[in-house]
This record gives C-alpha cells, structure tokens and sequence, in this order.
C-alpha cells in the first residue's frame, strides 16, 4: 500500500504537470541520453518527501539522486512549488479544514535549563 493514496497524488500531479514546460530532443539525431520523464522523479521526490530520507536511499536503476536534486532545483527555480502552495492550502481547508490563525509552529529543541531530576534523562546525553 503506497504511503499516499493515488485519490490525493494524481490530482497533485496533474497541477504540477499543467505548470511544468513542454520539453523535447533538441538533438537533430536524437543520440543522446533520453531525459527521464518527470512523472517518475514527482513520484521519487514525493517518496523522499513522505519518508524523510536522502535522495541516495530512493534513487534506483530508473532515477539517480543527481537528477533528483538537479531536477528539484530546476523545478524550484521555475516557481513550481511557490504557485502550487495556495491551491494545497484550499483544498486541505475545503477537506479538513485549516484555521490557520490558530496555528503555533515552534522548531526549538534545547536542554531545559531548569529541569533537573523532574526533567528526566535525555536520549540525546547517552548518560554521559
């Protein structure tokens, strides 16, 4: 069972689909190395999103993790994921709901400095 159902990734990859550009061979022969298409490093990038872990874990035999990162950085320097925001923050809100002024986001993670014997061990110290 995939980690995100397809109900929820395929219309997130139609809208990034419809703001990628139309690519093509620009070589008259068409010798070189074919670009691996885009519906497979959206799906690798999603995976990496979703599990957490690095590109190498996730890269394979259909996508290395170069071509993950250059394409993310690609995407990223056309704006793919600055106009894709707003409509993921709709549809949540229209699916869930989303009070977004009642949201507190805080990524701090410190020793606490008065804790003492009430604070507990930390996982961190390995009891050094």
């Amino acid at each position: 069972m995939p980690a995100i159902p397809s109900s929820i990734l395929e219309p997130l990859w139609d809208q990034v689909a419809a703001l990628l550009p139309e690519r093509h061979n620009p070589h008259p022969l068409g010798c070189h190395r074919q670009r691996i298409p885009d519906r497979i490093v959206f799906d690798k990038l999603i995976q990496i999103l979703v599990f957490g872990c690095g590109y190498r874990r996730i890269a394979d035999q259909t996508c290395s993790a170069t071509t993950l990162r250059r394409r993310r950085d690609e995407w990223i320097a056309l704006g793919v994921a600055e106009r894709l925001h707003r409509p993921a923050l709709a549809a949540y809100d229209r699916m869930h709901g989303l009070e977004v002024e009642h949201l507190a986001v805080d990524g701090c993670i410190i020793k606490a400095p008065c804790g003492g014997q009430v604070a507990g061990f930390s996982l961190v110290d390995r009891r050094k």
